[in-house]
């Protein structure tokens, strides 16, 4: 098959780009000018410099191939216009693209969990739920959907939702090892909040998964069962944030981790610090006032029951040795 793919120098990118690899299909990447193509060169897949900004820079490549994955997103920008202006314009000017072609490719659109909102303390989210985004980054990825939704009818697509993303070449996730290293971490919001993860390869192949035999979203104005044509992914493990602390500190071959409660006041401040010191810098906050927002809204789970069911999806390697693989992958790099 023929694949386009947004967002493919980027950490989730480079997976599912690797996995397409993998079955042989024949990619294409959109690349930025600044972006670190290396790895990408290193699998032998096309370059395609431009931005979502600039639609002349790829509608071409949307009428050529099977299916767009478009991956490409953001949860560091300054307020929720700057975050609707890639979240939302570029789903629309990709489904535009999409919609533009002769024979429209599947669009599969990777959103998050953040666009569904915070779980109960026990009871995981399904795909059926109400969204209820609770930050403006949740509010921004809902609204990309809903871009993509209004183009059901001419594009067909579906919707991956992810919770918490960790694996190689992630430098997010990176901060909680290097902390682990160090023998403490902080847990935010209540200790009884609990999370899905989700490692990044496995992600891949539900991403890849979903685009060839997954359920559509309905076009507008027609009747069809909540959730339809949308994958939460996640493992079954849902620890607290105080029992990944000590799971990340087992994979990085540390005793106990001292894990540091950080009620909802103080992660605020936290990120408020963080924010101010990022603007003096001239550099994106790693935390923001809206990640801290999330991390202390309540618990943060979802059940992949659908996806791993209806597309036949088999994890079978432990969430513990998930995160011994990133610990191990880090120290290769050098990067903890």
């Amino acid at each position: 098959m023929k694949a386009f793919v947004t967002g493919g120098s980027g950490f989730i990118g480079l997976h599912v780009v690797e996995r397409l690899v993998k079955l042989g299909d024949e990619v294409t990447c959109l690349v930025a000018p600044d972006a670190d193509i290396g790895p990408l060169e290193a699998m032998g897949v096309g370059l395609r410099l431009g931005r979502l900004s600039d639609p002349g820079s790829f509608a071409d490549l949307c009428r050529t191939v099977d299916v767009v994955y478009h991956l490409e997103g953001t949860d560091r920008a300054a307020d929720l216009d700057a975050l609707r202006r890639l979240n939302v314009g570029g789903v629309a000017r990709v489904a535009d693209a999409c919609a533009a072609a002769a024979t429209p490719p599947v669009l599969l659109l990777l959103s998050s969990l953040a666009a569904a909102g915070p779980s109960d303390a026990e009871i995981p989210r399904v795909e059926s739920d109400p969204p209820a985004p609770v930050s403006d980054y949740g509010r921004s990825k809902l609204e990309g959907e809903g871009a993509a939704r209004e183009r059901a009818g001419r594009v067909p697509t579906t919707v991956v939702r992810p919770p918490l993303v960790f694996g190689e070449h992630d430098r997010e996730t990176l901060e909680l090892f290097r902390l682990a290293d160090r023998g403490w971490s902080l847990a935010p919001g209540l200790s009884a909040q609990r999370l899905s993860l989700v490692y990044a390869a496995d992600l891949a192949q539900l991403v890849v998964a979903a685009a060839e035999r997954g359920e559509r979203l309905p076009p507008p104005d027609t009747e069809a069962a909540p959730g339809t044509g949308i994958y939460f992914a996640g493992d079954d493990h849902r620890p607290t944030f105080a029992d990944l602390a000590q799971l990340i500190g087992e994979a990085v071959g540390r005793g106990p981790v001292r894990v540091v409660p950080a009620p909802r006041p103080v992660a605020l401040g936290i990120a408020a610090v963080a924010g101010a010191y990022a603007r003096l810098k001239g550099q994106p906050a790693a935390l923001t006032f809206d990640k801290a927002r999330e991390a202390t809204a309540g618990s943060w789970m979802c059940s992949s029951y659908k996806a791993r069911t209806a597309l036949g999806l088999k994890w079978r390697i432990p969430l513990t040795r998930r995160l011994s693989e990133t610990a191990e992958w880090y120290r290769e790099a050098g990067w903890l």
